[in-house]
């Protein structure tokens, strides 16, 4: 018997047993200050030594154990600051997913040295040999963009940054339940502005529906509530829609489920939807902060391990638990990021096999076409869905006043 790794073993186990949640969660803060103490000493811009440390708090609910969309950690001290008047320099954002690499060297916290970095050429090779088959991809509002959506946080065109207009206290709360409650005139407002139909799907969705054609798409979690997935015919089984969707609504007081559609010509004409049963306030499947996700996010759980490579296309990796999903592929895994910045682990833990193609999105997304030779395949399939998104627009907007 090896006893040097039966005592290891039998001393983790006890450790793990004995220790509280609370106890690891201060494990896991020592880690990330050490991590940080890394990264200042590793720049000397001033500016980047004044950013604050932010404790991350759990993502499960400890009365149900059911996980809960998260504000960014930066969000919280945006707010804060809002209502009080100080001006935050910068904060620096780190994910759950990193955690067990303090315990257990698992994940993407490997040695990288004396391996050679991988190319977006070498990612699309190894999809032209069919070595990568089983794709997962990773989308938020930068998908969206070129389709004329805003998204969320870019500072002077984002969402959140247009919203004064609602007399809201801060951005975030438009996304809050008990506000929703207060007042939730503008949220419908915004909804107006999203709901599906609005919009036409982008380059950037047809490649990821070829993806899906040609057989090798295992799943796509998106952040987006737009359906523009949807739109571009990825089908709900290849979905997970992890902030929800306006294809379902429910009643927030007698529970009842409704059809999103049912609601469009409500929404439509700035009126606040009833329930026909109860007259309580129909809200959209949207997932708000501290609302629990849907349970097709947690196909993530067999998802993630199974896939071979990993897209993440136009999202800020901010919000929790979704972009902790980054970090939970295998370490040989292969990630590329598509996006206008580096983002979450590509930022400060990058590996030999992350590939990071940083500008445009959809610019992006035709440099990878490019390689893989799909381009008039691309074409023609936008081409033969064009009708079908006109027809679905007709149908939308025709749809009569509730």
């Amino acid at each position: 018997m090896n006893w040097r790794l039966h005592f290891r073993v039998t001393v983790a186990k006890h450790v793990l047993c004995s220790t509280s949640f609370e106890g690891l969660m201060g494990w896991r803060y020592f880690w990330i200050c050490a991590q940080q103490s890394h990264h200042r000493n590793s720049f000397s811009s001033i500016a980047h030594k004044n950013m604050p440390l932010i404790s991350l708090r759990p993502n499960v609910s400890p009365s149900n154990g059911h996980v809960l969309l998260q504000r960014s950690p930066g969000d919280n001290i945006n707010k804060m600051a809002s209502m009080s008047g100080v001006r935050i320099q910068g904060v620096r954002h780190f994910s759950l997913s990193t955690a067990p690499m303090l315990f257990f060297g698992a994940g993407k916290g490997g040695d990288n040295s004396g391996k050679a970095k991988l190319t977006l050429k070498d990612v699309t090779e190894l999809i032209r040999k069919k070595e990568c088959h089983r794709i997962v991809v990773m989308v938020g509002a930068g998908l969206s963009t070129p389709s004329g959506i805003p998204d969320f946080r870019s500072p002077g065109s984002g969402l959140y940054s247009n919203l004064q207009q609602y007399n809201i206290p801060y951005p975030e709360a438009i996304f809050e339940l008990n506000y929703f409650f207060q007042n939730p005139k503008p949220f419908f407002m915004l909804s107006k502005e999203l709901y599906p139909g609005n919009y036409r799907p982008n380059y950037a969705h047809y490649f990821l529906r070829l993806l899906y054609n040609k057989g090798i798409l295992l799943r796509l979690y998106t952040q987006n509530i737009d359906g523009l997935e949807r739109v571009a015919g990825i089908p709900p089984d290849k979905l997970v829609e992890a902030h929800g969707t306006f294809a379902t609504a429910t009643c927030t007081v007698c529970r009842r489920s409704y059809p999103g559609e049912d609601f469009r010509g409500d929404v439509m004409a700035e009126k606040i939807p009833k329930c026909p049963v109860c007259t309580g306030i129909i809200k959209p499947d949207i997932v708000f902060f501290g609302e629990e996700l849907p349970h097709r996010f947690f196909l993530h759980v067999t998802d993630f391990p199974m896939a071979d490579l990993l897209f993440i296309i136009g999202t800020s990796l901010e919000v929790e638990p979704f972009a902790s999903l980054a970090g939970t592929v295998c370490a040989s895994v292969p990630r590329v990021l598509i996006n206008r910045d580096l983002v979450g682990p590509f930022a400060y833990q990058p590996q030999h096999n992350d590939v990071a193609e940083l500008g445009d999105v959809v610019s992006g997304v035709e440099r990878v076409v490019e390689l893989l030779g799909w381009k008039a395949e691309l074409q023609d399939l936008m081409k033969k869905e064009k009708e079908k998104v006109r027809i679905f627009r007709l149908k939308s907007l025709a749809v009569p006043h509730s």
